[in-house]
């Protein structure tokens, strides 16, 4: 049974129904949370929710667990907290993903806020639902794994804004980043990028010329590694186990800082220059070398509507057995939604309940290198299973 491919990410304003009630997604500003917002979302999602947090892929927030009946609630107490936009359309738009590493006034701050406020705008452009936009001014891309499709990063010649796909960009400067952004959004648009509520940037292009002034400067080929969990100088990186906390856990995290979400299913505790003392049964990671790290798996079965089989145990069993330096992608179904276009060393996609497809040095949309896998089969002999080609 094929996957239903939705075209649009959950908001706060348009959830996605799950097994376990409506999943709302807060895309938080500049992903970030004082220690009182961060607090309240988890009282929040105690009362109108199930208790669990995800960190989704773009830095952002999901409650889950959530009824019909509580979501004008909830929705009215976010605003409250001021994460609520004007309107769905606004919503589905501002899909910003920026590493969490920025301080007050750098020029990751002033290009994101200005961009917040153009898409904020009615005019805005309409573009598709898993359309997004990428921030990444360090000195060295940072974020080129997270999916994006504009992106406003340091080439060698200064800052450019570039189409995902493409290895060239237009030079711009803080001040006119967020405009020519927007400008390429709606070129996207203007030329076809958008149907059905679909489209993305990289296929896009492979038919469509890019104007020209966005072919003036060549990208970085470099780019960094996402971090590991520790110590950084604007504090400290917590990962969760398949980016899940409960309530309780994120609101013990905001008592000690200000909580910045990031695009690697991590928290940075702002300014903690401490690791934090954690309970093991939270399902934190504090260090860089923990096998957890190794694991990339969807909610699964029973809690999606669309998962065939379980993820997240079953990772959990076969952790300890992978190849150090690998990762296990376990996907509940054909969309991959946790990991969709990163390759994985090993990717496993759930065919019913029980059997397995495996995928060596891929994604979920390549071809299997072995299929029917049971259970049983892969935790009893993974070393037959888990190698790489």
């Amino acid at each position: 049974m094929n996957a239903e491919i939705k075209g649009w990410c959950p908001g706060a304003l348009r959830p996605m129904a799950a097994h376990d009630g409506l999943v709302v997604r807060v895309r938080t500003p500049m992903s970030r949370l004082s220690s009182q917002q961060a607090k309240t979302i988890a009282d929040l999602s105690t009362q109108y929710g199930n208790g669990l947090l995800d960190l989704s892929a773009r830095g952002n927030l999901q409650m889950r667990g959530v009824s019909e009946d509580n979501h004008p609630l909830l929705i009215d107490a976010l605003r409250e907290l001021g994460l609520i936009d004007a309107s769905i359309d606004i919503e589905a738009r501002r899909n910003i993903v920026l590493p969490p590493f920025w301080q007050e006034g750098d020029t990751t701050e002033q290009i994101a806020r200005e961009l917040i406020k153009e898409l904020s705008k009615q005019d805005g452009p309409a573009i598709s639902g898993k359309f997004g936009f990428a921030i990444d001014c360090g000195p060295v891309p940072l974020i080129r794994t997270i999916s994006a499709d504009i992106r406003i990063e340091q080439s060698e010649a200064g800052l450019i804004c570039r189409a995902d796909g493409s290895d060239q960009g237009r030079l711009v400067t803080k001040e006119n980043a967020a405009k020519a952004a927007i400008e390429l959004a709606h070129w996207f648009i203007a030329t076809g990028g958008v149907v059905k509520n679909r489209g993305r940037m990289a296929a896009h292009i492979k038919d469509h010329a890019l104007p020209a002034h966005y072919l003036e400067s060549p990208a970085q080929e470099a780019s960094a590694p996402a971090p590991k969990p520790g110590q950084t100088k604007e504090g400290f990186l917590v990962g969760a186990t398949f980016g899940q906390v409960t309530a309780e856990t994120f609101a013990s995290l905001a008592e000690l800082a200000p909580i910045r979400i990031t695009p690697w299913r991590m928290l940075m505790l702002e300014g903690c220059s401490t690791e934090p003392v954690l309970n093991e049964e939270t399902g934190l990671i504090t260090k860089g070398d923990d096998p957890r790290l190794q694991l990339v798996a969807c909610t699964g079965a029973p809690a999606c509507l669309q998962a065939h089989g379980d993820t997240r145990k079953l990772a959990l069993s076969l952790c300890h057995d992978l190849p150090q330096g690998s990762i296990l992608h376990i996907s509940g179904c054909s969309k991959g939604c946790a990991q969709p276009k990163q390759p994985a060393d090993f990717t496993l996609i759930a065919q019913d309940k029980n059997r397995y497809a495996l995928i060596r040095n891929g994604t979920v949309f390549d071809a299997p290198a072995a299929e029917n896998l049971t259970k049983d089969e892969l935790t009893t002999t993974p070393q037959t299973h888990l190698v790489r080609a």
